[in-house]
């Protein structure tokens, strides 16, 4: 029973990630995920309260996935570089594979009029927190850039990895990810790398982080 419900709730998951990205999360009825679905109307409201429930999940779901992703990717690292270089990796082949979930979290993540955004926040701490971990210690053992707002760089390194994925897979969906990799990879290093422009620095009275 167990198995069943899991296949099903991916199933609704699939099929709300395909519709919502062909028309939009208003223009997308419960009608349309089960018929896409090939469930019953019933197994939607047995699992969830509504529509904006079952995205709520969905987004949880997959978010949860990317962050053991990177979890796993880097727990064997020994160096810093190594980690920051498993955690680039980690992220465009989640892209890569996830592509219309990865469409609709970057459609979503800064919207202020969804019932999920509470959570989306909440979530979006656990993976860009593997990231901050990573230049945190690189810093700490002098790979990184001294002084460098380890979350402000977090979050903006997971964006620019991000939308350089989808920038790939939407533009040269033909190139692989080894030949993407690389390019993003050095962007990354040199961004954080202690010899390198720092991508965010902290003022010099250690005040609000900015770009440089």
């Amino acid at each position: 029973m167990a198995r069943d419900s899991a296949e099903t709730l991916e199933r609704l998951y699939q099929a709300a990630i395909e519709l919502i990205g062909e028309h939009g999360y208003s223009g997308t009825t419960v009608d349309e995920i089960v018929a896409r679905a090939g469930v019953s109307k019933g197994t939607v409201y047995y699992h969830f309260k509504s529509k904006a429930d079952l995205v709520s999940a969905l987004l949880e779901d997959g978010l949860q996935r990317l962050a053991r992703s990177f979890v796993e990717e880097t727990k064997h690292a020994q160096e810093p570089q190594e980690a920051l270089r498993a955690l680039v990796h980690a992220e465009l082949a989640y892209i890569q594979h996830y592509q219309a979930f990865s469409k609709l979290v970057m459609s979503e993540m800064w919207r202020v009029d969804r019932d999920w955004q509470k959570a989306l926040r909440v979530l979006r701490e656990q993976y860009v927190s593997v990231f901050a971990a990573v230049l945190a210690r690189g810093v700490e053992a002098g790979a990184f850039r001294a002084g460098l707002d380890t979350q402000a760089a977090a979050s903006t390194v997971f964006g620019m990895v991000a939308t350089g994925a989808l920038d790939w897979l939407v533009f040269a969906p033909e190139r692989a990810l080894s030949d993407v990799e690389p390019g993003l990879t050095a962007m990354v290093l040199g961004a954080v790398g202690a010899a390198q422009t720092p991508l965010l620095a902290r003022g010099a009275a250690g005040g609000a982080p900015h770009e440089i």
